[in-house]
């Protein structure tokens, strides 16, 4: 499959990213998965391939440690579209055993903990969701950090063993903003506080003033590169 990302690349440069859908659809039916983490980007996304009844799996980690106004949204989302968007969760006893061990903040504590939550959390159950999928379609956008800006819309993830297709890649949040209140979709109403990207309530702030839009996300750790382990930029 890897080789087959430039092939991807040159199919969809320059479309639309209902028109990415699209081609990845006829390309590999059957073997498309989105994983959404209801936010904005996300919103879009799912938006567009509900709308236009794409055969792709819709799912989310649902960490269970989501801020109660995400869970407000998947259930306007569900409500909105009639189409199932399945939740995967951690292992109840890997959870049980940090917890147990380390206590419920021990993320905070260094570095090395907060990966291994994330671990537990969200990419373990990220390699469940994606198991037995070709390409995988994310919301990641290129302005949301340094990290992302040499990015192409189609990537290789060696982790997952799986091409990655960003779709949003080029384009900007007015953009998605316009395109939410256009379509009127469900949307967090945390990102009217100042909270661009969402993940889990003990692990995100609001932005201040000037931040990119990953400033909030672990905001205690002194690094520019942070990530949970689901994407490496």
């Amino acid at each position: 499959m890897q080789n087959k990302a430039p092939e991807i690349q040159e199919l969809i440069e320059g479309k639309s990213p209902e028109n990415i859908l699209r081609l990845v659809v006829s390309a590999f039916r059957e073997k498309v998965a989105f994983s959404t983490s209801l936010g904005y980007e996300d919103q879009v996304l799912t938006h567009l391939i509900f709308s236009n009844d794409l055969p792709i799996e819709v799912f989310t980690l649902d960490t269970g440690r989501l801020f109660n106004e995400t869970y407000l949204v998947l259930n306007a989302t569900l409500q909105r579209y009639k189409k199932p968007i399945k939740v995967y969760y951690p292992k109840t006893e890997t959870v049980e055993k940090l917890v147990s061990e380390k206590g419920p903040l021990s993320f905070y504590e260094s570095t090395e903990n907060r990966k291994e939550c994330c671990f537990i959390r969200k990419v373990e159950p990220l390699k469940r969701a994606l198991n037995g999928n070709s390409i995988w379609i994310t919301g990641i956008r290129a302005e949301q950090s340094k990290n992302r800006n040499d990015l192409k819309q189609v990537e290789w993830d060696e982790a997952n063993q799986i091409i990655k297709v960003h779709p949003l890649l080029n384009w900007t949040l007015e953009e998605v903003k316009s395109f939410i209140k256009i379509n009127n979709i469900p949307y967090n109403s945390l990102h009217d506080k100042g909270f661009e990207s969402i993940g889990c309530a003990p692990c995100t702030r609001a932005i201040k003033a000037g931040e990119n839009s990953r400033a909030g996300r672990w905001w205690w750790e002194d690094n520019s590169k942070k990530e949970c382990g689901l994407h490496i930029n």
